[in-house]
């Protein structure tokens, strides 16, 4: 039984959603919300060593076309969150995009997840970003086992009651 006088509270002092008043895991009825559009992008890195780059977007791993398999990855975990993260509901997804560019130290990844439904698509773009860093990690890690994947984060989203959240330029 959950103690009154210990609240579960999230950063933002409300209290979270998949947790009933006992403090039992639980999957949020969400059957008396309205459908809207949905949208959120996620982004996260890999960083790895200047060789292992060079490989990477000279196309010259062993594994075959690295971005082409994690891309592929990314999009597959989108569309298989509810079954992968346990109180995630199913979604028919409307959109799923993954994108990559090279950086200094690695590799960026972006991916943007669309719906129309409600229950928003947050996890599904994270998903697809970890995914795809995952994949790639994978299909390299023979040439750099030293490789990191990093910062993986909601950077927007949108639809529903909450409406727009944007992650501060700079922010955490």
């Amino acid at each position: 039984m959950a103690d009154p006088d210990h609240p579960r509270r999230t950063a933002a002092g409300g209290s979270p959603s998949h947790f009933d008043e006992r403090g039992q895991a639980r999957m949020v009825d969400v059957g008396a919300k309205g459908e809207t559009e949905r949208r959120a992008v996620a982004s996260g890195r890999v960083r790895m060593a200047e060789a292992t780059r060079e490989v990477l977007f000279r196309g010259a791993a062993a594994k075959g076309d690295v971005l082409a398999v994690a891309r592929v990855a990314g999009i597959q975990a989108a569309k298989r969150t509810g079954e992968i993260v346990p109180l995630c509901h199913p979604l028919p997804l409307t959109h799923v995009r993954v994108d990559f560019a090279e950086t200094a130290d690695g590799i960026a990844i972006e991916a943007e997840a669309r719906t129309v439904g409600r229950t928003g698509v947050e996890m599904e773009a994270l998903l697809a970003v970890a995914a795809a860093a995952l994949t790639v990690y994978d299909m390299l890690k023979a040439v750099d086992r030293a490789m990191e994947v990093d910062e993986v984060r909601l950077e927007f989203k949108s639809g529903g009651k909450s409406g727009v959240w944007r992650r501060a330029p700079g922010g955490p």
